[in-house]
């Protein structure tokens, strides 16, 4: 596990949080939205753009090699990251876009595309057809699922979550049946900071021969993430949460399974032959990436993939924990404070959403930027989840390994003064 110290050390060398805001020294702790970079990523991608820009897999000239070249080596990079093969990881905008690449690939091959591979109708859907989700599920990971259902006519069922946010896995048996085709769910909330049970829910998939996508947008920046061992059929991740630049994403897939699903995007860099009449693609992962792609973000996320690799995601995981279980256990001790997920003690990454009696989120938040600390504020993307909780929005810290138990209690003491200064704690 990191301490105090290193963590200071690691947070020296990202340039923006040495600024303060006003006169306050800044402490972010909005690392689930967007984390901040170092300067060994931002280097990195200035590097590739000042001496070895060009367009990959096209020219045959000294710049256009060393950018495929560099190109590919951060696939290489990001798929051994993550427990994958190179052809397992196909790059895209985004976690949201690879979500929805495999939602209207699904969509192809219930229309029968021209882009199927061989076996593609295992990816067919017939009304009566089932996909199921979560309550506690990112809209990324639940609104292209509905849009799929209402293409199709498949059934959306979900799994519905307790009083603290937290999955009900004693009804997963009873919702998966038969007619399930497609689990997706998130391994660790966004919310309530709880990491989910993958396995079970692979095993209720394998047992009914369903397809698994995993939201690992909040698994793979902070947990060792091994997608082999996991054993899921789909994951989804994005760089802007992992040191890295946005505009970057991942799609993983198991190889058989991208090589028989259906074209999303079509158009240049992903085809064999063209004729007027049709068109012959290239296998998996060049297939889905269709177009100009995003080659100098996809070099910074291997530079940050790199950094986070010579840290040690072990440690990584095990002070966010540390971090976590310091935030969960102040803010239960705060009067008119409500503690979204997991109570202290239990297993939680280093994140905590709040909810201030009297006093609304975006109030909260503003307060404590004031001060110099910086939260993310609203529903975070999970309607569905605030409102089976009962509240229209929180205020969420987010830590990362750059954070120092200081910021957290920092945090805390900022917090404790809220419905004082608002002057609801009468």
């Amino acid at each position: 596990m990191l301490d105090d110290e290193q963590a200071r050390e690691l947070a020296a060398r990202f340039p923006v949080l040495r600024r303060t805001v006003g006169d306050k020294p800044l402490v972010y702790l909005d690392s689930g939205a967007t984390s901040q970079r170092p300067e060994a990523v931002l280097s990195a991608e200035q590097t590739f753009l000042t001496q070895s820009y060009a367009a990959v897999h096209r020219g045959a000239h000294t710049l256009a090699v060393e950018a495929t070249d560099a190109f590919e080596d951060a696939r290489r990079t990001v798929a051994q990251f993550v427990g994958a093969e190179e052809r397992e990881v196909v790059w895209t905008s985004n976690a949201t876009e690879a979500i929805n690449l495999v939602t209207y690939a699904m969509s192809n091959a219930t229309a029968g595309s021209n882009g199927a591979g061989p076996d593609s109708r295992r990816f067919a859907l017939a009304p009566g057809d089932e996909i199921l989700v979560t309550e506690s599920e990112h809209h990324a990971n639940l609104v292209p699922w509905q849009e799929l259902c209402a293409r199709t006519g498949a059934t959306l069922r979900w799994v519905p979550v307790d009083d603290d946010g937290l999955l009900r896995m004693d009804t997963l048996d009873d919702l998966v049946g038969e007619r399930t085709k497609v689990i997706a769910f998130t391994h660790v909330s966004n919310v309530t900071g709880a990491v989910n049970n993958v396995a079970a829910f692979v095993a209720a998939a394998k047992r009914v021969g369903a397809l698994t996508v995993l939201d690992a947008c909040q698994s793979v920046p902070h947990l060792p993430v091994d997608f082999h061992a996991l054993d899921v059929d789909f994951a989804a991740f994005s760089g802007h949460k992992m040191l890295g630049p946005t505009g970057i994403g991942v799609l993983y897939g198991r190889g058989e399974l991208l090589d028989s699903l259906p074209t999303f995007l079509t158009g240049g860099s992903m085809i064999t032959s063209v004729t007027m009449e049709r068109s012959e693609y290239l296998p998996a992962p060049t297939r889905f990436e269709a177009g100009t792609q995003r080659i100098s973000q996809a070099v910074a996320l291997a530079a940050a993939v790199r950094f986070l690799t010579d840290v040690g995601m072990d440690k990584v995981a095990a002070w966010e924990a540390h971090l976590g279980q310091r935030l969960a256990v102040g803010v239960s001790q705060l009067p008119g404070v409500r503690l979204v997920g997991p109570r202290p003690g239990q297993e939680r990454v280093g994140l905590a959403s709040v909810s201030v009696e009297g006093v609304h989120s975006h109030d909260v938040g503003q307060l404590l930027d004031v001060a110099g600390v910086a939260v993310r504020v609203g529903h975070h993307c999970a309607q569905p989840l605030h409102r089976r909780l009962g509240l229209t929005a929180t205020t969420r810290a987010s830590t990362y390994l750059y954070n120092t138990t200081d910021d957290v209690d920092r945090f805390l003491e900022e917090l404790s003064g809220v419905r004082r200064y608002f002057r609801v704690d009468d």
